[in-house]
């Protein structure tokens, strides 16, 4: 076997380590954190993904965040995020004191 074939399989190999040990850390859900709006309403922010929205009450911003979320990732590949086929959608509410 020549030195170049070699190296192309190690490379190979190192490529497919990669790959495998990338898939099996793939989140299961996007995570998204609502907190109330500096002057009013209520913002939602994903940790995993560059999705903001925002929403005067906290049913508008999830539906807001659902629809942002959707159309985010349509005709994208979610594992290129980090994320698997079909993620979940995880909402967490902040309470900010009064």
């Amino acid at each position: 076997m020549s030195f170049l074939k070699i190296i192309s399989k190690i490379e190979r190999i190192k490529l497919e380590s990669w790959y495998f040990s990338k898939m099996m850390r793939l989140k299961p859900k996007i995570t998204a954190k609502i907190r109330k709006g500096n002057e009013s309403g209520y913002v939602a922010e994903c940790l995993e993904i560059a999705v903001v929205t925002q929403g005067n009450t906290l049913d508008e911003v999830v539906n807001h965040l659902k629809e942002a979320v959707s159309l985010y990732l349509e005709g994208e590949d979610p594992r290129e995020f980090g994320l698997v086929e079909k993620p979940i959608l995880s909402i967490i509410s902040l309470q900010t004191p009064n």
